[in-house]
């Protein structure tokens, strides 16, 4: 942790192409060691006691998000909603409050008028958000507002970075800032399961309280920085690979793909992006097999569809995967 905060720290005095080399020499070592647990841990195929099934009878659920982390991806948004758009999927956008970029509200509002959903990313995106118990309840109450005035009810913490028993404090439905397993990430230990599950508030009081349960929705398809910034690959194999263990255990595919990285067709590449051809195929890879046998719902729906179809207590927190 020591470590990390130091990181955190420096980062914004390292240059790009420096933060990225490490970043590949630490990943490839990681990848040897958790090759029996990534991309496929096999233990979070398990369905959680009581699982009710998807509505619908849909065999799994698949869940498109992103994160927007600078005005380049800012940039990007109505580009690649257009595109979804045309192969008949919706998503959602997770915006930085007060990070290097200022959301537009007409864009907010494009988004949600054509059935997209926007959520809450992080504070300022500086990997301090948890740096003290304090500091972080007046920023959530900062984030509170971004929430209402955006009429949001998700939320996902910069670099993963995570501290679920502190988001009580948020008035969020979900939040999707774990995964099931991922040992790239900061903080690495995972939640080990690929379906949703509740993270029961603190209290037994049947009073009105400001602190609640909501859901958290693990990304369960590795992130595309990952996979193709910082392991180099040079297909969506593995995207796919993963997707179809996914379906088979019916569990639900979600997947975190940030704007910023995706290099259109038109774009000039660059060592911080990677073929939108690669998002494409994935998307072409659900349409193709499992158009009939796929849940594609929004972040927020599957936080309803729990609320309302899978009892508080079944599940709770699953236990952890590192």
């Amino acid at each position: 942790m020591l470590a990390r905060d130091v990181y955190y720290e420096l980062k914004p005095f390292l240059p790009m192409r420096i933060r990225f080399a490490l970043r590949r020499v630490w990943a490839r070592r990681r990848r040897k060691l958790f090759q029996d647990s990534w991309p496929i841990l096999p233990a979070a195929g398990k369905r959680p006691d009581g699982w009710p099934g998807w509505p619908e009878q849909k065999n799994f659920a698949f869940v498109l998000t992103h994160d927007v982390e600078g005005p380049g991806g800012l940039a990007k948004c109505r580009r690649l909603a257009e595109l979804e758009m045309k192969m008949g999927f919706r998503s959602s956008f997770n915006f930085v409050p007060e990070g290097e970029y200022m959301v537009p509200t007409e864009l907010r509002e494009w988004l949600t008028e054509n059935g997209f959903e926007v959520g809450v990313h992080d504070l300022h995106h500086d990997g301090r958000l948890f740096s003290s118990r304090r500091s972080f309840l007046q920023n959530a109450e900062i984030i509170n507002r971004y929430l209402i005035n955006w009429n949001a009810s998700g939320f996902r913490a910069g670099f993963m970075l995570r501290q679920l028993d502190w988001y009580h404090s948020l008035h969020i439905e979900y939040d999707a800032s774990t995964f099931d397993t991922d040992p790239f990430e900061p903080q690495p230990e995972g939640a080990g399961t690929i379906f949703p599950f509740w993270i029961p508030s603190p209290t037994t009081s049947t009073e009105a309280t400001k602190e609640k349960s909501y859901v958290e929705l693990p990304y369960t398809l590795p992130q595309d920085s990952t996979l193709f910034l910082v392991l180099e690959e040079s297909t969506p194999e593995i995207w796919l690979r993963k997707l179809d263990w996914v379906a088979a255990q019916g569990g639900m595919g979600l997947v975190n793909v940030h704007p910023d990285y995706l290099c259109f067709p038109d774009d000039k590449p660059g060592f911080t992006t990677y073929p939108l051809s690669h998002y494409e195929q994935l998307l072409n890879h659900l349409r193709e097999r499992y158009i009939d046998s796929s849940w594609r719902a929004l972040p927020r729906e599957i936080a309803m569809f729990i609320h309302k179809y899978f009892p508080m207590h079944h599940p709770s927190t699953p236990d952890r995967h590192s």
